[in-house]
């Protein structure tokens, strides 16, 4: 059986083209930071990769490539790489920034600068 489709999905399109694929995120702001979280499923700690260059951080996540053995007749998933870039606040404290995956979710956490955060001030 063969099938061809007229809609090509973006993601197929942009890993033929050698192209990255943006990751879905959701950003939350806690009193001590921020914490993005991204999804990019096919990638563990070994395909991570974030780099901070100035107030930027870039986000690369490779994904493993299994072979199925067969000829896809239909595909939503692309085997494309992720990259995501983010312009930090300047009250982040970067050389506090710590991150984790599991199960294709990355997690960074972007701690405020002590001096930005509130603090209660004594009066003698």
């Amino acid at each position: 059986m063969k099938t061809t489709l007229q809609n090509e999905p973006r993601q197929a399109a942009a890993e033929r083209r050698g192209e990255f694929v943006v990751p879905e995120v959701n950003i939350f702001e806690t009193p001590d930071g921020y914490l993005i979280e991204a999804d990019m499923p096919g990638v563990g700690k070994d395909g991570m990769e974030i780099m901070l260059e100035g107030n930027e951080i870039t986000i690369v996540g490779h994904r493993r490539v299994e072979e199925v053995g067969g000829e896809p007749l239909f595909r939503e998933s692309a085997n494309a790489d992720y990259r995501r870039v983010f312009e930090l606040d300047p009250a982040v404290d970067t050389r506090r920034i710590t991150a984790q995956i599991d199960q294709g979710v990355l997690k960074v956490f972007l701690p405020k600068s002590e001096r930005v955060k509130p603090r209660r001030i004594n009066v003698e």
